[in-house]
């Protein structure tokens, strides 16, 4: 199913019902009953991460939505000549429903990601989350090969975090010095197999881990067509599993 997003139920209700936006007089008629199903529909399939509605804000938009549902339970009541109440009303919660709507983010991790609390940085927390969601959500979707580089992406984020914010400098000159000796001093110019073995070398994740790590990001090289080729593999529900597997033993070891 077809993920969802507030700014998408936004456009819908500026595409079928214009006046909401800025709130000018409208009427209603048998025709609009196919909107008015739809836009409640679109908002039960709205993900709970993305309903960060809480307090008057949450009241309003539940009697919005309950207002129209009742509307078109009701379709006997645009069978009268006259229903301007009904009309007013309706084109008030429509516009309050709209006017809830329009700030929320399109993206948010599921309640199932990890808080990675262990992260100080919010806005930093709060993107790789992100992606940790992300790429759970391309694994349910099926899209294998999004899951897995998203999943790779963010092992090489939450390492990268891990080396350069913990204050280890002469460390991790050293851990670079042993393990990884040609590459650049910066550890922001690594990529994901420096990050892995440094890591390793500073006991920031285990064994177990490390070996993951290599596995995430031997899968997310096959983005790569000449390596796929080469190789005869592509990304599958298998490499999804296991590049993210390396996520959560890498938050697992953090934490």
């Amino acid at each position: 199913m077809p993920r969802v997003v507030p700014s998408q139920i936004v456009e819908f209700i500026d595409a079928e019902f214009p006046f909401a936006r800025s709130r000018q007089p409208s009427t209603f008629t048998h025709a609009d009953i196919d909107a008015l199903s739809a836009l409640v529909r679109l908002t039960e399939e709205l993900p709970d991460e993305l309903r960060t509605v809480s307090g008057r804000n949450h009241s309003f938009f539940l009697r919005g939505i309950e207002t129209i549902r009742g509307t078109v339970t009701s379709r006997i009541a645009f069978a009268s000549a006259s229903h301007a109440p009904l009309d007013e009303r309706l084109r008030n919660e429509i516009a309050d429903v709209r006017e809830i709507l329009e700030p929320l983010p399109d993206e948010a991790p599921s309640p199932a990601t990890a808080e990675l609390s262990f992260i100080p940085d919010a806005d930093l927390r709060d993107s790789i989350r992100n992606d940790v969601s992300a790429a759970n959500r391309a694994l349910h979707d099926g899209l294998w090969k999004a899951s897995t580089v998203l999943a790779g992406a963010t092992a090489e984020a939450l390492l990268r975090w891990a080396i350069t914010e913990k204050k280890l400098e002469p460390e991790v000159e050293r851990a670079r010095a042993a393990v990884i000796p040609k590459a650049h001093k910066d550890p922001n110019r690594w990529d994901l197999d420096g990050y892995t073995k440094v890591a390793r070398f500073l006991g920031l994740i285990d064994g177990e881990t490390e070996k993951q790590a290599d596995l995430a990001r031997e899968f997310r090289n096959l983005i790569h067509p000449g390596r796929s080729t080469r190789l005869a593999k592509v990304c599958d529900r298998g490499t999804a599993l296991s590049a993210l597997a390396a996520v959560e033993l890498i938050v697992r070891d953090l934490s």
